[in-house]
Order: structure tokens, then C-alpha cells, then sequence
């Protein structure tokens, strides 16, 4: 074999090599949606039944799940102008884990990253798999009678377990923010909520069916605000 042969051998063993190890999980090609820690954020709910590597945390840190509401064939709340909320609450939930990723406290998911659909009871899988301290689930609300409703509405479902009181911190952050009408804190059976092993929260954060706040949410600048405030609200409620 002359050395061009030799060399090109060589070539194609190695690539089978890397190709190998990397089905085998020994090497990672790092991305965008990965964390800090190597581990890639979660962008599907895991299938019914299979068996999920919990990823080792950070000593000190407080992990910490948010929720895009809705994703794919669920698009959700349909605006004033006809935008979708599935992408309202994507666009904010990666406002939040950015703003959380900057504070050495806390070590932060998405249970999606793209436009993709999730069950309800897996997003609070997802929280309990992972052994998470908090899951906050973002949506935007609707309202489809003839009054112009609008506000900040921010819910809860266990008693015990500090989900009322991060849902109160949450809701006042926002409503200091947004400076949105305080339509208060609830507890409500929603199945995000109830189906969840840990800290839930669900905020809706303003009316996409009103203009005013719809206007607002889309913004770049409004969307900043309530990212802000969510994680402030985490901030505090860990400090107790």
C-alpha cells in the first residue's frame, strides 16, 4: 500500500473511531442549549416508562424548571392580532433561564426549546425526575366575552409545600414590573400544577386578547420586564 493509500486508511479508521464513541456518549459536541455543567437543556418530556439519568447538581445550587406554556399542535391563546401564545411563552421562558444562568444560585431547564408539543403531566415529570426545587409554568391569558379584561393572574395548587408562597412572590414581582391590574393569586386544579412533586407555580402573565397588554408582552422590552421579575420573585423566595 503506498503511503497515499496509508494516509487515507488512516483517515477513514479514525472517523469510524470518533463516530463510535460519540454514539457511545463518551464524546459530546457541545451547542447552544447546553448548560454551564455539559448537560443539554431538556427540550421533550421523556417517553412514558423510560428510565431518566438525573444530572448531578451543582453543590449550592437551586435547580430550577421554567415551563413554556403550550408548543406545537397546542398553540394556545390566539392574540388581538393573531399571534399565537406558544410563541409569547417560549420567547420569555429563555429570557428567564438566560437571566437565572447569570446567578451562580441557580442551575435552570426548559422543558422545551423549540416549537414542539409536551403533555401537561410530563412537564411536571420533567420537575420531578430531576428532583427540581421549583417548577414555573409561563402562559398568557384569554378572554373571549365583550369586556376588555386584563391583568395578572398567577396560580397555585398544594398547600405545604411553599407553592402559594412562591406564587404570591412571583405575582407581586409581576405586578410591580408589568404595573398590569392585579387580578391576584389563586388556587386552581390545573394539571400542571396538581400532577407536580415539587414547588408549582402557573402565571398568567396579561391578556394577549387585550391590545394594551398583548402590545407589551410581544415587546422586546416587556418581555425583559417580566423576566426580570420572575427571577427577582425566585431570588427572594430562596433567601427565606
Amino acid at each position: 500500500m503506498g503511503r497515499s493509500g496509508k494516509v487515507a486508511y488512516f483517515i477513514t479508521f479514525l472517523g469510524i473511531v470518533i463516530v463510535l464513541l460519540s454514539f457511545g456518549g463518551l464524546i459530546t459536541f457541545g451547542g447552544e442549549d447546553t448548560l454551564g455543567s455539559g448537560h443539554r437543556f431538556l427540550s421533550s418530556a421523556p417517553a412514558t416508562g423510560e428510565e431518566v439519568p438525573v444530572p448531578s447538581r451543582s453543590d449550592g445550587k437551586y435547580r430550577i424548571i421554567i415551563d413554556p406554556g403550550h408548543g406545537g399542535k397546542d398553540p394556545g391563546a390566539s392574540s388581538v392580532s393573531g399571534r399565537e401564545e406558544k410563541e409569547f411563552t417560549l420567547a420569555l421562558a429563555q429570557k428567564v433561564v438566560d437571566l437565572l444562568r447569570q446567578d451562580s444560585r441557580f442551575e435552570p431547564y426548559l422543558t422545551r426549546t423549540s416549537d414542539e408539543f409536551i403533555e401537561l403531566e410530563d412537564r411536571s415529570k420533567v420537575a420531578s425526575d430531576l428532583h427540581a426545587d421549583a417548577l414555573v409554568s409561563l402562559h398568557g391569558n384569554t378572554y373571549e366575552g365583550p369586556e376588555n379584561v386584563s391583568g395578572t393572574e398567577t396560580y397555585y395548587y398544594a398547600e405545604g409545600d411553599g407553592s402559594r408562597e412562591l406564587a404570591e412572590d412571583i405575582h407581586q414581582h409581576l405586578i410591580e414590573a408589568l404595573d398590569f391590574r392585579d387580578r391576584g393569586v389563586r388556587q386552581e386544579d390545573w394539571k400542571v400544577l396538581r400532577t407536580s412533586e415539587v414547588p408549582a407555580v402557573l402565571a398568567e402573565i396579561g391578556f394577549l386578547t387585550n391590545a394594551e397588554n398583548e402590545s407589551f408582552l410581544y415587546s422586546e422590552a416587556g418581555q425583559d420586564k417580566a423576566a426580570q421579575a420572575i427571577v427577582e420573585a425566585l431570588e427572594e423566595y430562596f433567601r427565606k
